[in-house]
C-alpha cells in the first residue's frame, strides 16, 4: 500500500478593471485577438511598469480571508525563463517575499486543514493557439499582463476528493470576496497538481510529478486518480518515478509526459529594478479587512443554525451567494408581510414553517424555471422582486390559492413579473368559496366514476385521494382540497 500526497498551485487571475503593470482593459471575454495591448505589456523598448494598487488589494484580501500572515514588506522579481507567449523572456513575480504566508483553508463536512504556504502576486503571459494540422502556432497578447495571484498549499491533501473539496470551496471563497469570477472553463483559475506516492512505513516523500494547467474541477480529480494509478503500478515494477511535468489530455482522461521539471534556481530570480518595494501599513490592512464579506463557512454555519434547512437546501444558497441573498430577502418580506396581515407577530414555529415554504418554492420551483429557461439566477434580472415573492407565498399559506394555481401564478411572475394578486385576479384564479358550485362538480364525478364511488364505500380510501383529485382538476385547482374533501365524504355516506 501506498500513501498519496497531494500538493497544490493554483493561479487566479484578478478581475481588476486594468491589467498588472498597464492601463490596458482586463477582460477575459475578449475574442478578438492582441486588442487589449501595448507597449507595456508587449515588452517594448525603454517602457516601465506601474504597479496596479486594487491587484495588491485583491490579494491581500484573500490572504486575509486565507487566515494568512500579510508580509509588511515585499517585492517583486524577475522570473526568468523563455516560452514564445511570454514577451518579455521573464515574467515579473515574487518569490523571496510574497504577500500572504502561512493560511489554511478548513474543508467542510471531511474536518480537515489544508495549510496554505504562500499567495504571492505576479503577471500572466500570452495564450498561444495551436491551428489544426498547421506548422505554426499563434500568440494572443490579451491576456499578458494580466495580474495572477498564485495560491501554494503544503503537501497535506491525500486523496482525489479532498482536492476536489479544497477547490470547490477555494473558488467558492474567491467569488463571495469579489477578487475574481475564477471561471475554470475560461481560464481564469488554473489548477497544478503535485502528486506523490510512498510505502506507509516511509517518512520521506516520494518522487513529485506534477500535472499542469487544468481546467476544470472534474479534471483536476480525474487527473490525481490516474497519477495515484500510473505510479502505483510504476513502484509496483520495482521501477523509479521520474520527476516531471505532465500535461492532461481530457478526452483519453490520461497525463502525458512534456518536459522535466524545473527547480527555482533555473529562474534565476533577482528584484525587478523598476518596481518600488511594498510596505503594507496596518491602516490599510483595516481597511481591507472591514471590506471582507460573510465568507461560505460563515455563512453555512449561520443558515444551518438559522434556517434549519435540508443540507441539499443549503448547499444551494451557499453555492450561489445572489440567491441566498435573495432567500433572506424574501424571508425577511414574508415575516413582515404576515405579521401586517394578522397584526400580530409571527411565534417562532410558524416562522420556521414559512422559512419552509419560501425554500421549498425556490430551491424546486424557482431552479426548475430557471433550469427550463437556461439562465443562472441574478436578481437584477429577475423580474419577481421579494415583496412579490412573498406576497405569492402568503396567499398558498393562507390558503388563498392552491399548489395548482400557485404553479400558474410563479410561471407568469416568472416571464413577466407583477403582482400576484392582480394576476389571480385578471386570469380568474380565485379560490371558489360558493360550496354549491364545488357540490354540483363533485356530483359529476362522481356519476362519471361509480366504481370509484362503491370502493370508498367498501373502505378503500385510496378512492376517495382520486375522487377528490378529478374535483379539483374540474374545479381548474380553484377549491381548497379540504372544502372538496368534506363535500365528497357527505355525499359519499
Amino acid at each position: 500500500m501506498y500513501k498519496v500526497t497531494v500538493g497544490l498551485e493554483i493561479h487566479i487571475e484578478l478581475n481588476t478593471k486594468s491589467k498588472m503593470f498597464c492601463s490596458c482593459l482586463n477582460d477575459s471575454d475578449e475574442k478578438e485577438p492582441n486588442k487589449n495591448v501595448c507597449p507595456i505589456c508587449l515588452a517594448h523598448p525603454g517602457v516601465l511598469p506601474v504597479i496596479n494598487k486594487e491587484a495588491v488589494e485583491r490579494v491581500v484580501k484573500t490572504g486575509l480571508a486565507l487566515n494568512c500572515s500579510i508580509a509588511k514588506h515585499s517585492f517583486f522579481e524577475r522570473k526568468n525563463y523563455f516560452y514564445p507567449d511570454l514577451p518579455k523572456g521573464y515574467q515579473i513575480s515574487q518569490y523571496q517575499a510574497p504577500l500572504c504566508q502561512n493560511g489554511y483553508l478548513d474543508l467542510p463536512g471531511l474536518g480537515k486543514r489544508i495549510r496554505i504556504e504562500r499567495i504571492h502576486l505576479e503577471e500572466d503571459t500570452g495564450s498561444l493557439h495551436h491551428p489544426e494540422k498547421a506548422a505554426y502556432s499563434l500568440v494572443d497578447f490579451n491576456r499578458s499582463g494580466v495580474p495572477l495571484m498564485e495560491l501554494v498549499t503544503e503537501p497535506d491533501i491525500a486523496s482525489a476528493q479532498e482536492t476536489r473539496e479544497f477547490v470547490k470551496e477555494l473558488q467558492l471563497i474567491l467569488r463571495y470576496l469579489g477578487v475574481s469570477d475564477a471561471n475554470m472553463e475560461k481560464g481564469e483559475m488554473r489548477v497544478e497538481v503535485n502528486v506523490s506516492l510512498r510505502p506507509e512505513e516511509q517518512k520521506e516523500f516520494g518522487t513529485k510529478v506534477e500535472v499542469k494547467n487544468l481546467n476544470s474541477i472534474k479534471s483536476v480529480e480525474k487527473s490525481i486518480e490516474f497519477e495515484i494509478a500510473r505510479q502505483t503500478a510504476v513502484l509496483e515494477k520495482g521501477e523509479k518515478i521520474i520527476q516531471e511535468t505532465r500535461g492532461w489530455h481530457d478526452t483519453k482522461e490520461i497525463t502525458f509526459s512534456q518536459r522535466s521539471k524545473e527547480q527555482a534556481h533555473d529562474y534565476r530570480y533577482f528584484p525587478e529594478p523598476d518596481l518600488p518595494p511594498l510596505d503594507i501599513q496596518d491602516d490599510f490592512l483595516q481597511e481591507i479587512q472591514t471590506e471582507i464579506v460573510e465568507l461560505p463557512h460563515q455563512k453555512r454555519n449561520r443558515f444551518a443554525k438559522e434556517y434549519h434547512l435540508s443540507e441539499r437546501e443549503n448547499e444551494l444558497y451557499i453555492n450561489q451567494r445572489g440567491l441566498s441573498d435573495y432567500f433572506e430577502k424574501v424571508v425577511s418580506e414574508l415575516r413582515q408581510w404576515m405579521s401586517e396581515k394578522y397584526g400580530a407577530s409571527i411565534k417562532e414555529e410558524e416562522h420556521q414553517k414559512l422559512i419552509k415554504l419560501a425554500s421549498n418554492y425556490i430551491a424546486t420551483d424557482l431552479q426548475a424555471l430557471l433550469k427550463e429557461k437556461g439562465v443562472e439566477f441574478a436578481e437584477e434580472k429577475f423580474l419577481v422582486t421579494p415583496e412579490n415573492f412573498a406576497e405569492f407565498l402568503s396567499l398558498i399559506y393562507t390558503g388563498e390559492i392552491s399548489s395548482k394555481i400557485a404553479k400558474m401564478v410563479i410561471l407568469e411572475m416568472f416571464e413577466k413579473g407583477g403582482d400576484p394578486s392582480q394576476i389571480i385576479e385578471d386570469n380568474g384564479w380565485q379560490m371558489v368559496s360558493d360550496t354549491d358550485e364545488i357540490e354540483k362538480a363533485a356530483q359529476e364525478v362522481i356519476a362519471a366514476n361509480p366504481k370509484a364511488m362503491t370502493d370508498y364505500q367498501a373502505g378503500k380510501q385510496a378512492s376517495l385521494q382520486f375522487l377528490i383529485g378529478q374535483v379539483m382538476a374540474k374545479m381548474k385547482g380553484r377549491a381548497k382540497p379540504e372544502t372538496v374533501s368534506d363535500i365528497l365524504k357527505r355525499i359519499l355516506i
